[in-house]
């Protein structure tokens, strides 16, 4: 492919390089997070006394 003239390797870099730069971004935006709840949770913490 060395035959192939200068503009058309930048054409082909620039396509690749946006398309990353759109795959980042909508990897980004697309991850869900979990949300925090303000309810107390189930498990609660009680110490208890070790014996051996």
């Amino acid at each position: 492919m060395p035959q192939m003239e200068p503009l058309m390797w930048l054409n082909l870099f620039f396509m690749f390089l946006v398309s990353f730069i759109i795959y980042f971004i909508m990897n980004y935006y697309i991850v869900s997070f979990p949300k925090i709840s303000s309810t107390p949770s189930k498990y609660s913490l009680q110490s208890k006394p070790w014996t051996w």
